[in-house]
């Protein structure tokens, strides 16, 4: 049997040119945030809509009554932004990463030392209100000079209704926790199965 040599070379750039094609087109049809003229980023209005991902709890009774950050945090990934991570094992360029903070609740039967309560499901955490918005965005243009490319932003830690648009934090103040520790560029995957699900073997 003979092979054609020129054949076999074509068809393997044509593989790799449609792989990478492939990956071009899914950066390309990424949902990216919106932004004010001013550089401010504007709210998402469906991240309840988003792929939930899991909620971590650091509660004050486990952290000498001075958690950093006591809430539950609902994390969200923009869908478009988890179907590229679901494809690749990596985050595109405009990916967005919500994290709502809500309340434990608390009533006559919270106990004072651990903050938990009874419920009819047994002792322990149960979410009460909203009181807080935060979102993650990477973006290789607006947030060049950024770790990563990611920046972080804050709606509000009072309640709903939250602020419409927020503006980044300092580069100390998120990036380099999620620098030193995130499993994946930036990101804690670590915390969450259902993004260590979703990334593709190697």
């Amino acid at each position: 049997m003979f092979f054609n040599t020129h054949r076999v070379l074509v068809c393997a750039l044509a593989l790799a040119t449609v792989s990478a094609g492939t990956l071009i087109a899914q950066d390309d049809l990424i949902n990216r945030a919106s932004f004010t003229a001013e550089g401010a980023v504007e709210l998402p209005q469906d991240i309840r809509r988003w792929v939930y991902v899991g909620t971590p709890l650091t509660p004050n009774a486990l952290n000498g009554g001075e958690a950093p950050f006591p809430e539950f945090h609902n994390v969200y990934v923009e869908p478009s932004a988890f179907d590229h991570w679901s494809a690749t094992g990596t985050w595109a360029d405009g990916s967005q990463i919500a994290k709502e903070l809500v309340m434990i609740q608390t009533d006559e039967g919270t106990d004072p030392e651990t903050g938990a309560n009874a419920q009819v499901s047994g002792v322990g955490y149960f979410q009460g209100d909203f009181v807080g918005m935060e979102l993650t965005v990477k973006d290789s243009t607006r947030y060049a000079d950024e770790p990563g490319n990611w920046a972080y932003f804050s709606f509000g830690h009072s309640g709903e209704p939250y602020a419409a648009t927020a503006t980044a934090f300092e580069t100390d103040s998120c990036n380099s926790c999620h620098e030193a520790n995130a499993a994946d560029d930036f990101v804690f995957t670590q915390f969450y199965p259902v993004l260590r699900a979703a990334k593709p073997t190697q």
